[in-house]
């Protein structure tokens, strides 16, 4: 859903998500902005090296700066660096956002990536509705706005892309193995087409830091993983006695 879409509380999760789209070419004649405010086309960054990509707005209250933080976690843990071997682009989905706030990011990352060309390899960008629209449909990246809260529902992944602009892997949630990505990296570089992987998402939806609603969605979901556990448990219980009746040995009276 696009960058202007509103939906419902209840509707969220229909809406929100990331889609496998392996093979689908980003169209990189797309027009943003880079941390500096200069002009760019999404293809200047690609050609040459594999990329790793992931969507995230910089205002966001919740699960960005995870991502941001553990992508770097994760860049720190390579023996290739960025500007190199790969490159690392960064896009706010939200339009209203601009090269000063990118520039704050960058700046603020860069410090927990110290790497000899990390300043020219890691691109922090904005943009026009249309060109965020057009890339997060090609990546399938799918967010909605959430009127009820002001903020902006969404997943997080790690997109690594081939040379010429084509989704070769996606990693979701905030922690990808290095290793793994590594031999991602590799195989982009070849322009290989990876397999598809087990979907497993992490949400941003629902946060507001004056009504804690992000707790109480953490505090329902704990709920339920005390009741099944409770029922595991109790099950198991039943299971032992039943087992300890059934091993017990009858008594016959004589008479």
């Amino acid at each position: 859903m696009g960058a202007g879409a509103q939906t419902s509380s209840t509707d969220i999760l229909k809406t929100v998500g990331i889609d496998q789209n392996l093979g689908a070419q980003l169209p990189l004649d797309a027009v943003f902005r880079d941390e500096a405010g200069r002009v760019v086309r999404l293809g200047e960054f690609f050609g040459g090296r594999p990329v790793l990509l992931n969507f995230v707005y910089y205002k966001c209250p919740g699960l960005c700066t995870q991502a941001l933080t553990d992508l770097s976690r994760t860049l720190n843990g390579l023996t290739e660096s960025a500007g190199d071997q790969f490159d690392v682009i960064t896009i706010s989905f939200d339009p209203h956002e601009g090269p000063d706030l990118a520039r704050d990011k960058k700046a603020s990352y860069l410090r927990g990536y110290r790497r000899p060309r990390a300043e020219a390899g890691w691109h922090f960008l904005t943009g026009p509705a249309d060109s965020i629209d057009r890339v997060t449909k090609a990546a399938g990246f799918r967010y909605a706005w959430d009127p009820v809260n002001k903020v902006f529902a969404h997943a997080t992944a790690i997109l690594v892309v081939t040379p010429k602009g084509k989704i070769a892997r996606y990693f979701y949630g905030v922690e990808a193995p290095p290793t793994d990505v590594h031999n991602a990296i590799l195989a982009a570089g070849g322009e290989s087409i990876g397999k598809p992987t087990e979907i497993v998402l992490l949400y941003c939806f629902h946060y507001d830091p004056k009504t804690g609603k992000w707790g109480l969605i953490v505090s329902r979901a704990l709920q339920v993983l005390g009741g099944m556990t409770v029922l595991l448990v109790g099950g198991f219980i039943w299971w032992q006695v039943s087992h300890e009746r059934r091993r017990r040995p009858v008594r016959v009276e004589r008479p």
